[in-house]
């Protein structure tokens, strides 16, 4: 059965010209068609052309944790087709200033000066901040380390550095996670679909992996369970719940993963089957040790691979392009 149903296009608002088309994210070539039809010409004021941010010098960089060959590689294939509109590059890391900077300077060489920064994160609140001193969109950076060997970027394992990046690039950088991307809804009605044979004796477990912060983790449950809408209206599941197994928190994990357990063990005892689906963006992290000797059902599949993870980003991209025009458009009026 084909996993991969067809791109679910026009999900999401726009950030311009919003009360002509609020309520829907269009493709990419519509929607920069629609933002130049929007910008007036004439007599003092900047033609649309003047200020567009053209394929020439718009490039992607895309931030994601990174893993094993078969994680990059997860992530890597999802880039097949923005790699053919723009220069697209991957910094593998949890906001690694080494990475970021090592990516930058490859964009650097191919002429771009605007640069849309996706961050392939589950939630939008993962790094942003940090991400952002990095980039130079707030301050907190300190001055690149005089002694810092550049080397070494890339042969550490989740290297951390932090400082802010040298360079004339103008960023623009994306807000949403995948958690709160509705492109997601399609993703998980679809692997839940596969696996599903009788969706009223069914019941199914979303895991991710979950913040340490309390608050923080109800807004990933509460908003990854509202990617779940779509599948609960198309299978009609006896029910649907939204977990996070807080991976990197001893005190916290045990008491997540007693109730992820208790909840695939009690549906298995009601004669229910248990559909385990991870919200993660590869792969199925440490779940099966987690639920070793109960009975349910799993593909270990993550986000990736799937279209429309790729057409998420495609979005996210087309979107931050509209970003760096007006904000091309704004400096050239002030100019005027």
């Amino acid at each position: 059965m084909n996993s991969n149903p067809p791109l679910n296009i026009g999900v999401k608002g726009m950030t311009t010209c919003r009360n002509v088309f609020s309520g829907f994210r269009l493709a990419s070539v519509l929607s920069m068609s629609i933002f130049i039809s929007c910008t007036s010409t004439g007599n003092g004021r900047l033609d649309s052309q003047q200020s567009q941010v053209s394929e020439d010098d718009f490039g992607v960089l895309v931030m994601a944790h990174g893993g094993s060959r078969d994680w990059n590689a997860g992530v890597e294939n999802s880039l097949a087709f923005i790699k053919s509109q723009y220069p697209v590059e991957i910094a593998f890391g949890m906001a690694d200033a080494g990475s970021i900077e090592a990516s930058t300077r490859k964009l650097e060489a191919q002429g771009v000066k605007h640069v849309g920064v996706v961050r392939l994160f589950v939630s939008g609140e993962s790094w942003y901040e940090r991400t952002s001193q990095i980039l130079g969109l707030q301050e907190g950076a300190p001055e690149k380390p005089a002694d810092h060997d550049d080397a070494d970027t890339g042969h550490m394992r989740m290297a951390m550095g932090f400082w802010e990046i040298d360079t004339d690039l103008e960023f623009h950088m994306s807000k949403e996670g995948l958690a709160e991307a509705e492109e997601m809804d399609q993703v998980l009605l679809s692997r839940v679909r596969n696996l599903s044979s009788d969706p009223a004796s069914e019941v199914v477990a979303i895991i991710a992996h979950g913040p340490g912060d309390d608050a923080e983790n109800e807004r990933w449950i509460s908003e990854i369970s509202e990617r779940t809408a779509l599948l609960k209206k198309e299978l009609g599941i006896a029910d649907v719940k939204t977990f996070t197994l807080r991976e990197d928190w001893k005190g916290k994990r045990a008491s997540a993963e007693e109730t992820i357990r208790d909840y695939v063990q009690s549906a298995s005892l009601k004669g229910f089957t248990a559909i385990v689906v991870p919200f993660r963006v590869q792969g199925f992290g440490p779940y099966a040790s987690v639920l070793e000797g109960l009975d349910y059902s799993a593909d270990q599949l993550g986000l990736t691979p799937h279209d429309n993870v790729a057409l998420w980003i495609q979005n996210q991209a087309e979107e931050l392009r509209i970003q760096a025009t007006e904000h091309r458009t704004r400096l050239a009026k002030s100019e005027l």
